[in-house]
């Protein structure tokens, strides 16, 4: 689904301020010229998150508002188009695939520059070649870095493994071929590994940038430069890099912005008041309780000339869940994990507390939407409300009525008020169904995944965004091949520690078949194998209602959350253009 408003809310413009007055780097735009009808340089893009990042380190980026900061300051070997979700070349200037789909040869661009930065000889960016490569993985593949090695490189990377253990010097599946170019070996097929490519994890960077300053290093090849600001957990301005080796398809240097101001604001509400004040250009993930509201107080004015704002809702390649630690009591009890399951009404979840913006998440983690035409849903059974068997499941697991079950925590993450909500509402149906008490710890994001990890918790709220365009990135989190025998040890993806063989089998097989259909078919199976153990309880399928003002152009609101906001400009609409968005209103799009 897909449906697009202009509304003229108001008569706004964007908020031109800049750095804080400590910021490092220059982000004047004096030596750029916009033409004015095919350039336009210059202006200040205020984006809001509901928290601040938890790392912009590449190796420990693990949550979205991360994810947009990191990729504006790194880039990688190649890079999604966020409108098409299609592949394009980043650092690398092209790629070839042989026929078996096991060897990836990547031509790297000769005018990549990293940050002028001081770990640098002279204070200047040196060109990026494929020793940059060559130590940007191998840093994967180091004890540091294991959870991201287990879950990205192991699975594919010929030779990662012998690496990793210290039984080889080198990835024998990374060949140097000679200054710009390097080959990829995989152990087995796969057309997926091209996407862990994608990923802000697999960013290339400057041993000089690590030796220096380690995970707090801020120096990439990106189109924007990190800046030092007063208070990193309100505010994160970044400046253009003049040096930036990217243009748009009329040769003009990227990127259009002078600077991205990331405000890092805990309520909805707040950011949407801040937009109305003009001090905000883009607000995500809009407040359901004022979307119709929003809606409803301008449709008549749709058609005003110019629109003012945009409100834009598509569906995310996104799942909300609540995790269950399968390992111990009282959740390694399969029918403890159904009767919960079946305890939980999501549609009225959706409908009374998200007021409508979103799917109940009756299927499995695989979301339902167009993206995933051809996967076949009807294998595989969700859970829908039926409070008479959610009883009948926690009496057979040995707690009639509630009686004797544990104390149980449900921790939720800070950062909108939408979490809170849902969890108190989830609280109440399971009380109401089965008799049970559950206390809600909220803490901040950082700390929730690092209790994840450790299963410190017996419940715990979740999400998954994908990482790439396919059922495989949803199904990884629950692959159990790599979760430690230990509870000494951290486990993720997989923070269930769910463990089925034959789950595994099939995902395992899914990810080596080169044919579609036939990939699909497995990761299906092993998705009804998976929900009928109920390691989680899928909740709601994500669907993105975003607002941005009309002047931002060059910005697509995507499933996926990609934000490349290196071809993003400022520019009011034109009349000619306010006429054909009228077009398209009357058709429907």
């Amino acid at each position: 689904m897909k449906i697009k408003y202009f509304i003229p809310l108001m008569v706004i413009g964007l908020i031109g301020c800049g750095p804080t007055e400590e910021a490092e780097g220059d982000g004047s735009n004096n030596k750029r010229v916009s033409d004015g009808e095919t350039v336009f340089y210059g202006g200040t893009l205020k984006v809001c998150e509901d928290e601040t990042y938890s790392s912009i380190f590449p190796m420990e980026v693990v949550d979205v508002t991360s994810f947009k900061v990191a990729t504006q300051i790194h880039d990688g070997l190649v890079e999604y188009d966020p409108k098409t979700f299609n592949l394009r070349s980043a650092v690398a200037e092209k790629w070839t695939v042989n026929d078996a789909s096991t060897e990836y040869t990547f031509t790297l661009r000769n005018d990549v520059k990293f940050h002028d930065d001081a770990c640098f000889s002279g204070g200047k960016g040196r060109t990026l070649n494929a020793q940059d490569v060559k130590f940007t993985f191998e840093l994967l593949c180091s004890k540091e870095y294991e959870l991201n090695y287990k879950s990205l490189l192991k699975p594919y990377l010929k030779g990662a493994e012998e690496f990793f253990n210290g039984t080889a010097d080198h990835i024998s599946g990374l060949e140097i071929v000679d200054d710009h170019t390097v080959k990829f070996t995989l152990k087995k097929p796969s057309t997926s590994f091209i996407y862990v490519l994608a990923m802000p994890n697999t960013s290339i960077i400057a041993k000089e940038a690590f030796d220096k300053y380690g995970k707090n290093m801020t120096v990439g090849c990106g189109p924007f430069l990190f800046t030092k600001g007063k208070d990193l957990t309100k505010d994160l301005f970044l400046v253009y890099n003049p040096k930036y080796y990217q243009k748009d398809e009329n040769g003009n240097s990227l990127p259009y912005l002078d600077s991205i101001h990331f405000a890092f604001i805990p309520s909805k509400f707040t950011q949407l008041e801040e937009f109305n004040s003009d001090e905000i250009s883009i607000i995500e993930g809009l407040p359901s309780a004022k979307i119709a509201q929003v809606v409803s107080e301008n449709i008549e004015n749709f058609k005003n000339t110019p629109p003012k704002t945009i409100l834009d809702r598509q569906p995310e390649l996104s799942t909300q869940y609540y995790g269950f630690t399968c390992t111990t009591e009282p959740f390694n009890n399969l029918k403890v994990r159904q009767a919960f399951n079946y305890a939980v009404d999501r549609v009225a979840i959706v409908n009374n507390i998200l007021n409508g913006q979103g799917s109940p998440g009756t299927k499995g983690i695989t979301p339902k939407i167009p993206t995933f035409n051809n996967y076949d849903f009807s294998r595989i059974k969700g859970y829908s409300f039926d409070p008479a068997l959610a009883r009948q499941l926690l009496a057979e697991a040995g707690y009639p009525n509630g009686e004797g079950f544990p104390e149980i925590t449900l921790e939720i993450n800070l950062g909108g008020s939408v979490h809170k909500l849902v969890a108190t509402e989830v609280e109440r149906q399971i009380n109401q169904t089965l008799g049970i008490n559950i206390s809600i710890d909220q803490v901040s994001f950082k700390n929730k995944l690092e209790h994840s990890r450790y299963d410190n918790s017996e419940i715990y709220r979740s999400a998954w965004v994908a990482d790439y365009p396919s059922p495989e990135s949803f199904l990884s989190i629950l692959y159990g091949e790599e979760v430690p025998n230990s509870m000494e040890e951290p486990s993720f993806p997989n923070t269930m520690r769910y463990k089925n063989a034959a789950y595994d089998s099939l995902y395992n097989l899914g990810k080596v078949t080169v044919d579609v259909i036939k990939r699909n078919d497995y990761f299906a199976e092993a998705e009804k194998i998976m929900m009928e153990e109920a390691p989680i309880m899928v909740l709601w399928y994500t669907e993105n209602y975003t607002m941005y003002h009309s002047q931002v152009r060059g910005f697509y609101n995507n499933g996926m959350q990609i934000a490349d906001f290196s071809r993003v400009y400022l520019k009011e609409m034109t009349a000619e253009e306010v006429a054909e968005q009228e077009k398209k209103i009357k058709g429907g799009s």
